[in-house]
């Protein structure tokens, strides 16, 4: 229980940083659920709760998937010269490969 609350605060607490340097690039920031769902690259959760492990599982794919995103972001922000988006996508991408690696680290063996 422990580990999800702290996955689930550091997913919600980066929401609003992200918000913020959308905005700042002068574009709307996407705040209904709807919203995300059509933004999002990754499947919806399971309809029924899924037992530990297979959270675990989603957890680190979901991670993974977002360090391959913010690592093909980065040729982009530096043809921008956009060195805040840049810092941003770093923070971001540490923070999404230690989950990863210790979420992996869980469904050893």
């Amino acid at each position: 229980h422990t580990m999800f609350m702290a996955q689930y605060t550091e997913l919600w607490n980066a929401v609003d940083p992200i918000a913020e340097r959308v905005r700042a690039l002068g574009y709307p920031a996407i705040g209904s659920f709807a919203d995300f769902a059509k933004a999002s690259t990754l499947p919806d959760a399971p309809a029924q709760p899924p037992k530990a492990k297979e959270m675990i599982r989603i957890l680190v794919t979901g991670h993974e998937a977002v360090a391959r995103t913010a690592r093909a972001l980065f040729p982009l922000v530096d043809e921008a010269s956009d060195e805040p988006s840049a810092d941003l996508l770093t923070q971001r991408l540490d923070v999404h490969e230690k989950a990863a690696w210790m979420l992996r680290s869980l469904l050893e063996e």
